[in-house]
């Protein structure tokens, strides 16, 4: 027979995917010589979108902040856990509020009469200074507030206001106080920011490169910016907001002759203008501007970012046919890679798929791993399915809870030692009248179908087979696995050997075929548990008196009840392990062989 040649994965691998990484890598090298330009625009891009979302996120955050300040501030109110006529209590909760929002000057509650507590922000120290007002004049912005909010049932923003008392303009959120029932006008909250505090958050953002600020759209009146603070005294009633020919930007002040440009290619966010123009030196400059209705809800103000044209633009042209190409070359490389490392991935995979199963003793879910035309593939498919193969052979000998605490805890044996343990023992009451008339190959299917209706439930409750007698079980509870009271399980699993012995014997009864009635026994005791055998021959087995006790309990059951379906005896020990779910029945003390004392027994009740 002609052996076909197979390929070491050592020298396949390092020979092909070594080829593929070696013109990659030349081809991204000579790509980004030639895309320099393209690559550095898009990283401008991306540089000013990051400046922007973060003034954006900032501001945002701030205007959460207080809209939910003033919601629990007014819903506190309304429910009497702070009260107006107890001004220091209604201090205190407010000193709390404004401690939260550093960027808020200040915060007012008033009543409907003018009356009102104001705490306000101290300037540089963070002091924070507590007001208790009687009653505002009509001159006072509080007073058209109150007059103006008193018609509203809803938050609203009041947009950049100059207050003559401050000699500042700030941004203020208005919550009318509502009674409980909502019918009637209480008063209201107000928290108000600064552009002093608003420009120390563009101040924050910006840098050397790239400054932010925020500009009203409709009247391109600044209000912030990271040098605002040095204008300040051009404020004044009839002129809230820095205009642009005052603003201590020399760009900024050309903004409305700058010129529009397309920013699609820069990387620029949709929502976003891209504006260029040249500063007082001559140098070209670009500015970006958010579209005003991506600004927040209800307040006319947009944020902008202006940098240097060199972040977006580099003097190089861009070399699109290389492009192509390096894309092209690439692509083939990623695909032959790719390919290869299907071939080379698909049956490893599947080996570790395999061997997942294979460490759960899952061995019936696994399946056969094909042959491969690599060597160490198909060397690796080929011991593996033996190993599986073997695997399932032992495993229909040894219990497979004791092979994974074996597996868990690296060891390959079980030493002996002495545990508390629940015994079980079944046999089938009569078993040479029910296989009377069968075949061999008969009687061993129906005690194969027996067996396995016991198993199952034994394994469902977490017992150990410790070996098939005939057609008797012997199984045990306590090892390897250590549980605080095996006897509990042991009897839920005599139970549902009950239950799956009457309705097996209701199919047979269908069929014209006796029914099977087993006896169980039950006991729970002191045992030597391990590996028990010769050096070259072991068997994980339990061994002491608690073993003979629950075979005689077994065959006591003979003088119990002989007629029964199902008779389960247990020791008093297993008894008083019991809780009230399963019924007990006490039949008294009974002598059984090899014992002298006389052992007090129960029927379990299924």
């Amino acid at each position: 027979m002609i052996r076909t040649r197979r390929l070491h994965i050592t020298p396949t691998l390092a020979t092909v995917i070594g080829t593929f990484v070696f013109a990659t890598a030349a081809l991204v090298l000579l790509v980004q010589a030639t895309t320099s330009e393209k690559v550095v625009r898009q990283l401008g891009g991306a540089l000013i979108n990051i400046g922007m979302h973060s003034l954006e996120q900032a501001f945002t955050a701030q205007i959460k902040a207080v809209e939910e300040a003033s919601r629990f501030t007014t819903l506190a109110l309304t429910t009497g856990n702070i009260l107006m006529r107890k001004p220091q209590e209604m201090a205190d909760y407010l000193f709390g509020t404004l401690s939260a929002m550093e960027h808020v000057s200040f915060v007012i509650v008033a009543d409907r009469n003018g009356n009102f507590i104001q705490i306000d922000r101290g300037r540089g120290d963070g002091i924070l200074v507590p007001q208790f007002v009687p009653t505002t004049d009509e001159t006072h912005v509080l007073a058209g507030l109150i007059a103006s909010s008193a018609a509203k049932t809803r938050p609203f923003w009041t947009g950049p206001a100059y207050y003559p008392q401050r000699q500042h303009t700030y941004i203020s959120h208005v919550q009318p106080i509502l009674s409980e029932d909502g019918n009637a006008y209480e008063g209201l909250v107000l928290v108000a920011m600064s552009m002093e505090r608003l420009s120390e958050i563009t101040k924050d953002i910006s840098t050397e490169l790239v400054r932010v600020f925020m500009i009203n759209p409709q009247s391109y009146g600044l209000i912030a910016h990271p040098a605002l603070s040095e204008v300040f005294g051009e404020l004044a009633p009839n002129a809230p907001l820095i205009a642009l020919e005052k603003v201590p930007d020399d760009f900024l002040k050309t903004l409305k002759s700058t010129v529009a440009v397309d920013a699609t290619g820069y990387g620029i966010r949709d929502g976003h203008e891209l504006r260029a123009g040249y500063d007082t030196a001559g140098d070209k400059r670009f500015v970006v501007i958010q579209s005003p209705e991506l600004g927040p809800t209800g307040l006319p103000i947009s944020f902008g970012a202006h940098f240097p044209a060199q972040v977006l633009e580099q003097p190089f042209e861009q070399l699109t046919d290389a492009i192509l190409i390096g894309v092209a070359l690439l692509g083939l490389s990623l695909v032959g890679a790719g390919f290869l490392a299907h071939r080379i991935g698909q049956p490893i995979r599947r080996a570790a798929v395999g061997a997942r199963a294979v460490a759960d003793l899952e061995l019936d879910t696994v399946e056969q791993l094909p042959g491969s035309f690599v060597r160490e593939l198909d060397d690796l498919a080929s011991g593996f399915n033996s190993m599986v193969g073997g695997l399932a052979a032992f495993s229909r000998y040894v219990p497979k809870t004791l092979v994974r605490k074996l597996l868990r805890e690296g060891r390959a044996d079980a030493p002996p030692e002495e545990r508390k343990v629940a015994v079980l023992f079944t046999d089938i009451a009569g078993f040479t009248s029910v296989s009377e008339g069968l075949s061999a190959s008969e009687t061993a299917a129906f005690v194969n179908h027996h067996l396995s209706l016991l198993g199952a439930e034994i394994t469902r409750e977490g017992g150990t087979i410790d070996k098939y007698i005939g057609d008797s079980v012997m199984a045990f509870w306590g090892a390897p696995d250590r549980l605080a009271n095996p006897a509990e399980p042991a009897a839920r699993a005599a139970l549902a050997m009950a239950r799956a012995i009457h309705a097996d014997n209701q199919k047979r009864t269908a069929q014209g075929k006796a029914p099977v009635r087993i006896r169980i026994g039950l006991h729970m005791g002191p045992l030597v548990v391990g590996d028990i055998g010769a050096p070259e021959r072991v068997n994980y087995t339990v061994i002491g008196d608690t073993v003979n006790v629950a075979s005689r309990l077994e065959s006591l059951g003979k003088e119990i009840d002989d007629s029964a379906e199902v008779i389960i005896l247990a020791s008093n020990e297993i008894a008083q392990n019991l809780d009230d779910t399963i019924e007990c029945q006490p039949i008294g003390p009974h002598t059984v062989k090899g014992k002298t004392e006389a052992l007090s027994v129960v029927r379990l009740l299924a």
